[in-house]
């Protein structure tokens, strides 16, 4: 019993963090924003605060303390390699987000997109890597389908679209989707990538947690940097309190999302019931914050609810009628 109390605060934590994820790293960009054109928002600070949470969260406090107390694990090459690539993932991800957002999306229907694609790409490849594609059955085809009309819903009838007049065919709404797509694939990869790298140091959950904090520094802190140095790369924006304060609290939501889902199966969770619960949960938490913030309860109509509903219960499907394979050998 108290193994699986453990189970559910450690995954409720991801679904509240990274619900409030999207909303909170929006607030981040425009208060950085100092610009006077038509995108109110930042790119590269806010994605190197992003960073800097994962580096402080992800990298010094697990290494503080496996020197002072240790853990149970060991560092393998094979684990570095695949935590250090479910950290790029990551990081390419929120890069992908912050996009999506800078090309005038919303987080009301971008985060639900994001966490109704994702499920599908994470199931797919790990069908994929357990070599069970003749295990598909039409219960999960059912589930793809579901995701795909609850997004197509999400996209057409968000309060967004309704009272900004979002143009679908313009270069911008493209680049969205293409955002948007980014993060699917990076994020529906994250988790499989990411249990191997955990699976090969013996199921350690400091040691894959701190190779991804490793991945986000370099990615989402040094290489930004060094673009903001150049010309081409600079942008309307600049460090200040607020703008700072909600970008770092984006990155330490992600970065303490991704421990929760590591101890969610440590404590014996399974992907199986974790999995769904995370990316049903965490869009409605988004959705509720969004249009808590903004007061706009009475614009949510039935069909983008509708649409919600289906892409929620759609990923569910995908996760739980999905072909399980066996979890990644152990390295020797």
């Amino acid at each position: 019993m108290r193994s699986l109390l453990l189970v559910i605060a450690s995954f409720a934590v991801t679904i509240l963090c990274w619900g409030l994820y999207g909303p909170v790293l929006h607030f981040g960009q425009h208060d950085m924003y100092i610009g006077t054109g038509d995108r109110p928002d930042a790119r590269l600070r806010p994605f190197v605060c992003v960073g800097l949470a994962y580096f402080l969260i992800g990298v010094i406090v697990p290494a503080a303390i496996l020197w002072l107390k240790g853990e149970k694990g060991h560092w393998s090459t094979t684990g570095i390699l695949w935590s250090l690539a479910g950290g790029a993932l990551g990081a390419i991800g929120a890069l992908g987000i912050i996009m999506a957002f800078n090309f005038d999306g919303k987080p009301i229907y971008v985060m639900p997109l994001v966490f109704g694609g994702a499920p599908v790409v994470n199931s797919f490849l790990t069908i994929y890597w357990a070599k069970r594609t003749k295990e598909v059955g039409p219960l999960f085809l059912a589930g793809l389908i579901i995701v795909l009309i609850g997004a197509v819903t999400v996209l057409a009838f968000n309060p967004a679209a309704t009272t900004a007049k979002v143009d679908f065919f313009s270069f911008n709404f493209l680049l969205q989707l293409l955002s948007i797509a980014t993060v699917i694939v990076c994020w529906g990869a994250y988790g499989p990538v990411l249990h191997k790298g955990q699976a090969a140091m013996d199921h350690s959950r400091l040691r894959p947690l701190l190779c991804v904090g490793l991945a986000y520094f370099v990615i989402a802190v040094v290489v930004p940097n060094i673009l903001l140095l150049m010309p081409a790369f600079e942008e309307a924006s600049e460090y200040n309190f607020a703008g700072t304060a909600w970008s770092l609290a984006a990155g330490a939501a992600g970065a303490l999302g991704a421990l929760g889902i590591i101890m969610a199966f440590n404590f014996g969770g399974k992907p199986v019931f974790v999995m769904p619960l995370i990316f049903g949960g965490a869009p409605v938490v988004n959705v509720l914050f969004d249009t808590y913030h903004k007061g706009a309860f009475g614009n949510l109509g039935g069909f983008f609810l509708a649409g919600l509903i289906l892409a929620i219960a759609g990923s569910a499907m995908v996760l739980v009628f999905a072909p399980k394979g066996a979890p990644p050998a152990k390295a020797n």
